[in-house]
């Protein structure tokens, strides 16, 4: 499913490498957790696999696309394969829950009533029925996220990438989104989670990559971390 082999990625001329000759293998449906300190390459990681950025060298193939033969035409339709879910929330602010969900069916052609069809239902795995026609600012942070959630996996994604989605949230509503991305995962999406709450990943108990200095210094089955 992702596939990253001796990839490096610097930002400028004989700088410092944000991620330096880095290998990892994810297969389909697994949940793997990312962690490091704030500038170890987390997001760098997360931006390569959604080609935000390109790597300087090494390969990256993910769902059988090979970035290198990637053309910049064909970028829109690798990310209708992976949702992403980002720590601020994004929402469009003046649309409702359903509107900023539906957003996303619209932007790829999707018809009124198949957009009707999917979205309550979207909107059911993360737990948000009745709230459709709610604005944003009605809801609390940990709904928002979940709001977010529905959005990026509205059009079914094979991978799920979620980049510190806890970050703004407290012990509670942090739990509730992390349930929604174990669901979300049980339905058969890939999930990646990157993460600085080391309760999450110690009650997770799932496999764990470290990154430190734009290296990978662990990966393993979770039997506890100290971030």
């Amino acid at each position: 499913m992702i596939l990253l082999d001796r990839v490096s990625k610097t930002y400028t001329k004989g700088g410092k490498p944000s991620l330096d000759r880095i290998s990892l293998h994810v297969d389909p449906n697994e949940f793997v957790i990312v962690v490091g300190a704030s500038g170890a390459g987390k997001t760098t990681l997360m931006r390569l696999l959604t080609r935000e950025e390109r790597q300087t060298s090494g390969k990256i193939i993910i769902g059988g696309i090979d970035f290198d033969k990637l053309k910049d035409r064909e970028i829109p339709l690798l990310r209708r394969k992976i949702g992403v879910v980002f720590q601020d929330f994004k929402l469009l602010p003046n649309k409702t829950i359903f509107e900023n969900v539906s957003f996303a069916l619209e932007m790829v052609g999707m018809g009124n009533r198949e957009i009707k069809n999917t979205v309550p239902k979207v909107l059911d795995i993360v737990n948000l029925t009745g709230k459709e026609n709610s604005m944003p600012i009605e809801l609390s942070g940990g709904e928002r996220q979940r709001v977010a959630i529905a959005r990026a996996i509205v059009r079914q994604p094979k991978i799920l990438i979620a980049d510190e989605p806890t970050g703004n949230l407290d012990p509670k509503h942090a739990w509730d989104v992390i349930k929604i991305l174990e669901k979300v995962n049980r339905f058969g999406t890939t999930v990646l989670l990157t993460t600085h709450n080391q309760e999450i990943v110690n009650r997770l108990k799932r496999r764990v990559v470290t990154i430190k200095d734009g290296k990978i210094v662990s990966d393993r089955a979770n039997s506890g971390y100290k971030i």
